[in-house]
Parts: structure tokens; sequence; C-alpha cells
């Protein structure tokens, strides 16, 4: 039988929290994602959508200055405990990236920040234009925006819709977001080309809702092996697509 999915009576997102829950035991593959986006992060950094903190935990234990958002209270309580002894981190505020009135709410934040990044955020929301808008107010001059996200529509599944996925995106159909907002794309590339196998099996096959804990700590283990084929493949396939962006106006 299936595994229940695990329950935190303060977060409504069962199965979102489920999976963070499941990943955040994964301290290979938090590790390898936090590594890969890390040579674009500089200055004052800011995370949309910080989940349980499984990337957060790498950046502030290497010392980073970060804030942290989320859209839910719930989660930033959770964040709040969880990383309350790190005087490194400056702050964790709910923030919805397309409020309707962002630019009245957030104005004190506006410029602020050099680097801001959202992982697994964007493709949760539909209007994907204003989310990268209101991510670039947040930036000072020069400052990077760093968006990873679900990669090709082809392999949609349950796992998506259980999440509350819009869409899945290709580095083409990601750049029109970013040059639509006047930021030069400086990098993409292709992320964990392997967890398209276990995607598919699970979320298409055998029609699951939340990753296996099983699983996931299974892939966690061979880590090291699929992060030497990702330096292969990552211009051309993986089960996420990277992209940064420079603020130059």
């Amino acid at each position: 039988m299936g595994k229940i999915a695990k329950v935190n009576p303060e977060v409504n997102d069962v199965f979102g929290f489920s999976t963070l829950e499941n990943i955040s035991g994964a301290d290979k593959f938090n590790r390898w994602m936090y590594e890969t986006i890390k040579p674009f992060c500089k200055g004052r950094i800011l995370e949309i959508g910080g989940g349980i903190g499984n990337i957060s935990q790498c950046f502030l234990s290497d010392g980073s200055e970060l804030v942290i958002t989320e859209l839910q209270e719930e989660y930033c309580r959770i964040l709040g405990e969880k990383f309350k002894e790190y005087r490194n981190l400056k702050g964790v505020h709910c923030m919805d990236i397309v409020d309707p009135e962002f630019d009245s709410k957030y104005r004190s934040l506006f410029g602020s920040f050099d680097t801001v990044f959202a992982l697994n955020v964007v493709e949760h929301i539909a209007d994907d234009q204003k989310a990268i808008a209101n991510c670039k107010k947040l930036l000072k001059h020069g400052g990077h925006l760093i968006i990873l996200v679900p990669a090709f529509q082809a392999i949609f599944n349950h796992f998506d819709t259980a999440l509350g996925h819009f869409k899945r995106y290709t580095a083409n159909t990601l750049r029109p977001v970013f040059e639509g907002n006047n930021l030069l794309v400086v990098h993409h590339q292709y992320f964990n080309l392997i967890g398209i196998a276990g995607w598919w099996v699970s979320g298409s096959l055998l029609r699951k809702k939340i990753i296996p804990e099983g699983q996931m700590k299974l892939y966690n283990f061979f880590v090291p092996v699929f992060r030497i084929i990702d330096k292969i493949t990552s211009k051309w396939m993986g089960l996420s697509v990277i992209m940064v962006g420079k603020v130059n106006e």
C-alpha cells in the first residue's frame, strides 16, 4: 500500500508539505541544487517561497545573509522557529509575489537585494510574467534573479496536478518571460536528468501524488553519480530548468 501523506496540523498544503518533508532528508540532493545556483548568488539574498527551509538551510549554514518569504503564514512560523538561532537570517516575511497590492505592501523592500531566487515557485503561478516582474522590483541594479522550474510539458503528471503546477517549461519558453521584463539572461541550464525517470514512473505509471520517501532516499544515495551525468547533459535535458537574469536598467 502507498504511504499515507505526512500531516502537519499547522499546514493546509498536505501534498506540498509531504513532498517537502520527504525531500528534506535528501541532504545530497538539496546540496546539489544549492551548489548549482550558488555561483550566481551574491550580496544580500532573498528567497521567494522557502517552504520548510530545505535550501534555506544550505545558505544559512554557509553564512549567507538571507531573507526568506513564504505565501502561507504556517510556513513562515515553521521557518522562523527552525532558523531562530541563525543571526544571518535577516527576516521571514509572508509575501504573495503576485499580490494585486504588491507595490504598496512591499515597496519598502524594492531595490533591496543583490540576489532573488525562487526554486519550484513560478510554476504554481498562472501569471508568470507578473511574478517575474515583481521579483525584479526587489533587486538592485545589476542584481541577479534565479528561477528554477519543472521542465518539459510532456512529463506533466499526477505529481504536477497534486502540487498545483500550471505548467512545465523549457529554456525556450522561460526565456521570453525574462526578456519580456527586460532581464538579460546570463545563464541557463537543465538540472537533474535522471530525476525524469523517477518522476515518470511514480507520477505517470504508478499515478502517485507524493514523491515516495523511499524513492527519494535511494535517489539521494546516488546523487554523486547523477551529478557527473548532469555535467554532460545539462545543456539539453533535465527534470528542471534553471535560468539566471540580470537587471541592467
